[in-house]
């Protein structure tokens, strides 16, 4: 009996699938899209696998292949299927759907974020169609990741917030801002979460006077600001896009509980 068969079979199927986050991603995307992968769920399924790949180096190659250098291209809109399919399903640890989420938000709000960065100026490699395409996207998937809100933990709730507030119509405001409100009550002023998530239901309150004071008030204190010409929105989602950021960065801390 050759002892040493089922061993050397099971490394080289670890080698096959490459690190573990890509073997948890590859499962959840064949459970959830059997029928309709996008391109970008190649590097879930393809056979070549990167020698240098630890999950952090998948995730950031992974994520870039869908998000690429923070720009949409004509491709883009497709593979946020695959993250909006990440974020709903609870065998992927809540940091990473956080970071999911945090994704679609980045996606959906690349002209704005960008337009405040650059302004006066024109953001460089802005492709309007491509941007258009993947907001309506993200828009798509976003009541989806809604309905996930009494499940979720704070972290998460925030980011589906910060999404949920990228597009606000009198139908979903009074929901979200109820929602708001009960998580505001839940977390303490002068905590991270607490703090932003009184940001966004400023965001959610659709006055422009309010939000530009809780931005100078924000970014003198603590965040890059921008240009006072850049218009509201354009800024209120350039500073939530920095909260978001700080939030993800304390989740892959060796304190975080997931």
């Amino acid at each position: 009996m050759d002892t040493h068969a089922a061993p050397e079979q099971t490394r080289h199927d670890a080698i096959s699938c490459g690190p573990p986050i890509r073997q948890l991603f590859r499962d959840v995307i064949a459970d959830r899209m059997p029928d309709r992968m996008p391109l970008q769920a190649a590097m879930l399924f393809g056979s070549e696998i990167d020698p240098a790949w630890d999950d952090r180096a998948f995730l950031g190659d992974f994520y870039n292949e869908i998000l690429h250098q923070d720009t949409c291209q004509p491709h883009t809109a497709d593979g946020l299927a695959l993250l909006a399919a990440l974020a709903m399903d609870d065998r992927i640890p809540a940091r990473h759907r956080f970071r999911a989420v945090d994704l679609l938000f980045r996606a959906a709000t690349v002209a704005e974020r960008h337009l405040a960065e650059t302004w006066p100026a024109t953001p460089q490699h802005a492709d309007p169609d491509s941007e258009a395409r993947a907001c309506n996207a993200v828009l798509l998937h976003t009541p989806d990741l809604l309905a996930r809100w009494s499940a979720e933990c704070p972290a998460v709730r925030l980011a589906i917030a910060g999404l949920a507030v990228v597009f606000p119509t009198d139908r979903t405001l009074p929901t979200l801002t109820a929602r708001l409100h009960t998580f505001m009550n839940e977390q303490p002023q002068g905590t991270d979460i607490g703090d932003y998530v009184r940001f966004v239901l400023v965001l959610a309150a659709q006055d422009d006077s309010q939000t530009l004071a809780a931005i100078e008030e924000l970014t003198d204190a603590y965040w890059t600001g921008t240009a006072r010409g850049v218009p509201t929105r354009a800024r209120a989602l350039h500073l939530l896009d920095q909260m978001l950021t700080e939030v993800g960065a304390g989740l892959t801390r060796p304190r975080a509980g997931q």
